[in-house]
């Protein structure tokens, strides 16, 4: 058996086991493995096969590829452990499942019935109606309905330390040390393990004693059945009678209840009892199903006020990395004779990964570039800056635009991670040779529209639309391959504009985009129109388009006009 452990470009993780079902990848959210935030990866972008005894991942002929062990595949990978798979800004790592190597393990046992085995639930502790053997009466209605015991009886007192204990504010490592202690301390155990439900997984949170083994019976009763167990007698039970965890050690009794905050359960507390310290019983499970439910909301609660407190910081952060972010976008556009110019930027968070940027020459010339970083929010914002110092230095030198965009290549390879790719587009437009050169990364090819009649327009009375494409890749892939230099004819009439890829994938409720189509038509009717208020009509377009809805990535768009 496979499983994928998935990195996103967030930090996030999580493991999923490779059985039954094959699985999809993409932006959709029909996927099996949706990530609709991230922009890289296209709607359907790969699959993940059985075939046979064996698991392939397949390329879904994606925009941006997919990646096994840094080379693009172009046929059904057959995947094993230890390969590397990479799309868009997943990084998926293919192994086989680990062994519990916690100090606890859970030993598989067969559902059979518990013959010595007392179960009791939350809302069976909780509720006087329910309050009846095999949960002695005397302690049940203590805790089902009104409290008759005098404050010096030992559960009474455990309850009474367990919130003042409790009550305090205590980092959640130490949190869940005091639970354990404090569970321990109140049913007379001598070992235990505090658990939490972590995603996917069951992670040790807090452990007394060593090499601790929890029948998986019992384990799923507490997690799924939301029930308290106890085991009085493991030499009664045929259950455990003869297992080496419990016959070596000599396990008398045992307990493991949830960790349940209303009806969610977030994880168990197991204790234990040798022969030769004390046999648990009825009473000491209600006391400890009770002091978990405290537990387990006070758990809670230090997790959101954790949460909390790293979102105020993230938030601090972020505002003050996006006034950062604005100052290296150009705060106007220049003046450059025989040229209208305007640029827009809109980060889908509070900082994105699109960049633009105008180069003013002094032989009237200007340098026009717009790059996208794959990805969103701080990681996409931080690669954005690294590449506006690269183009900074870089385009002085722009007499070979191939030469200079290689050069980019190269830099963002040796120095950006392996998934983190840039698209980009730079032009210099000449205003009095009437001429554009361009250099094109796999970025979105921008629209040229040439005035009715014009040379380059080739048809008196038609407006024709040209894409600027180039064959070279996108920055820091394959820094070897090298790029090209093209020119065309920008004539006094002709509008160009450059844009990421949020505006014309752009989506309306019904899930379809704005699209290039859409985009061409609104600038050949307001070609004539200033370049800022083209730009103000294609946005005011894309927000009718989406109906306002917040935007699912950046939008960038530059324009620039030919006049005189």
């Amino acid at each position: 058996m496979l499983e994928l452990e998935i990195h996103t470009q967030n930090g996030g993780k999580r493991t999923v086991r490779l059985e039954g079902e094959p699985l999809s990848i993409g932006r959709a959210h029909d996927n099996e493995l949706s990530y609709p935030n991230d922009a890289s990866l296209s709607r359907k972008h790969a699959a993940i096969e059985r075939s046979g005894e064996s698991w392939v991942v397949r390329d879904l002929k994606s925009k941006n590829g997919t990646f096994v062990n840094g080379a693009r595949i172009a046929e059904g990978h057959t995947l094993r452990a230890g390969d590397r798979v990479e799309a868009g800004q997943l990084v998926m790592i293919c192994g086989k499942p680990k062994e519990d190597s916690s100090g606890v393990v859970f030993t598989p046992d067969v559902d059979s019935p518990l013959h010595a085995t007392v179960m009791t639930s939350l809302e069976q502790v909780f509720s006087s109606k329910e309050a009846k053997p095999p949960v002695p009466a005397s302690f049940g209605s203590s805790l089902g309905g009104a409290l008759r015991f005098s404050f010096d009886h030992p559960a009474v007192n455990a309850l009474i330390r367990a919130g003042k204990e409790l009550s305090a504010r205590q980092p959640l490592p130490e949190l869940f040390h005091l639970i354990l202690e404090l569970s321990l301390q109140a049913v007379g155990a001598e070992r235990g393990a505090l658990l939490t439900v972590e995603g996917d997984n069951l992670v040790v949170q807090a452990m007394r004693g060593e090499a601790l083994k929890i029948s998986t019976v019992v384990r799923d009763r507490v997690l799924q059945q939301k029930v308290s167990v106890l085991v009085r007698d493991t030499q009664i039970d045929d259950a455990f009678k003869w297992r080496e965890s419990v016959h070596g050690q000599q396990i008398r009794s045992m307990m493991a209840v949830p960790l349940q905050t209303e009806d969610r359960v977030i994880g168990l507390v197991y204790v234990d009892s040798r022969y030769f310290v004390r046999e648990l019983t009825p009473d000491d499970l209600n006391l400890l199903t009770v002091i978990a439910n405290v537990a387990a909301v006070r758990i809670e609660h230090r997790r959101l006020a954790d949460v909390e407190q790293m979102e105020r910081i993230l938030e601090r952060d972020l505002e003050q990395a996006a006034v950062i972010q604005r100052g290296l976008l150009p705060e106007r556009a220049p003046s450059v004779p025989g040229l209208d110019l305007a640029g827009y930027n809109a980060p889908c968070r509070t900082v994105g990964g699109d960049y633009y940027d105008f180069f003013p020459y002094p032989d009237g010339s200007v340098a026009v570039v717009l790059g996208d970083v794959a990805g969103k929010g701080m990681p996409a914002a931080l690669g954005m800056s690294s590449l506006q110092a690269r183009v900074h230095v870089l385009c002085e030198d722009t007499r070979d635009l191939a030469e200079m965009m290689s050069r980019l290549d190269r830099s963002i390879a040796r120095n950006c991670p392996g998934n983190r790719f840039v698209s980009l587009f730079f032009c210099v437009i000449d205003p009095a040779a009437a001429t554009m050169r361009y250099c094109n990364a796999g970025h979105n090819p921008p629209l040229l529209i040439h005035a009715p009649g014009g040379a380059a327009s080739g048809t008196a009375g038609a407006s024709r639309i040209d894409r600027l494409e180039g064959s070279g890749t996108i920055l820091g892939l394959l820094p070897d391959l090298g790029y090209d230099e093209r020119q065309c004819r920008f004539e006094p009439g002709d509008l160009v504009a450059l844009f990421s890829d949020g505006v014309t994938e752009a989506v309306n409720p019904e899930g379809e985009q704005f699209q290039e189509e859409r985009l061409g038509e609104i600038l050949r009717s307001r070609r004539q129109d200033p370049a800022s208020s083209v730009v103000e009509a294609v946005m005011e377009a894309v927000s009718d388009w989406t109906e306002e809805a917040p935007a699912a990535d950046d939008i960038t768009l530059v324009v620039a006009r030919r006049i005189g």
